[in-house]
């Protein structure tokens, strides 16, 4: 079964003159394991698309299914706790907690998605997963660029997510630093089989990703593995 799928999805901005078309009839599954971008340049809507992917944004027209579950008909409660239940992300911009540690920050998600024992444990191996074992009881202030992501990281990955969502993970790293967070996604991508999905326009996401998925004009112009 796809991790999610699309169909005829259109979202629009807008009515009359100001009307603007930001996904155009766009259809495509992901599945399981894969490790796929969204390229465009900006305006593509490529993050439009991952938006509704993510269950942050409803399409105007078309479906989206999420491990199976249809979403149209969801209202608010039931896509947050949809979200909550099988979708990680990690932003550019990290959104730590700047007052927690990293793993207080790891330990945070894991009690709202709902559990209780374990976290302190939980935290630390995912931590120690991400590479960055004896840096747990560091605030965001004190770990670089990189690391401050890799916190992310473990913390989408602690509700065993069906699908991690990346929105352009490296666009405020620098070239060592968004390497190493690459490689670190990649081997769980590798290792555990975890489903990851970008939105980037950076060269070495691209590079690494075993399909891409360019918009051009919020339609997809081509899906190559």
């Amino acid at each position: 079964m796809a991790v999610c799928e699309l169909k005829h999805v259109t979202k629009t901005y807008g009515s009359g003159p100001a009307r603007v078309d930001a996904v155009k009839d766009v259809s495509l599954s992901i599945q399981p394991g894969e490790f796929t971008v969204f390229r465009g340049p900006s305006g593509s809507g490529k993050t439009t698309l991952l938006n509704m992917v993510g269950c942050l944004d409803a399409p105007t027209a078309g479906e989206v299914l999420i491990d199976g579950r249809r979403t149209g008909g969801l209202g608010p409660r039931q896509l947050a706790r949809l979200r909550a239940d099988t979708i990680g992300f990690v932003f550019q911009s990290f959104n730590l907690m700047p007052v927690l540690t990293a793993v207080e920050n790891v330990e945070l998600a894991w009690q709202l998605a709902g559990r209780r024992d374990g976290a302190r444990q939980t935290a630390v191996k995912l931590l120690a997963e991400v590479g960055l074992a004896g840096l747990e009881h560091r605030r965001p202030n004190q770990l670089s660029g990189g690391q401050q992501q890799r916190v992310a990281i473990a913390r989408a990955l602690v509700k065993q997510p069906v699908l991690v969502i990346a929105d352009e993970p490296t666009a405020n790293l620098d070239s060592e630093s968004g390497t190493q967070v690459l490689d670190v996604m990649q081997e769980l991508n590798e290792s555990r089989g975890i489903t990851f999905l970008f939105s980037s326009h950076d060269p070495r996401v691209i590079d690494r990703a075993a399909r891409v998925i360019t918009l051009t004009d919020g339609a997809v112009v081509e899906d190559r593995s």
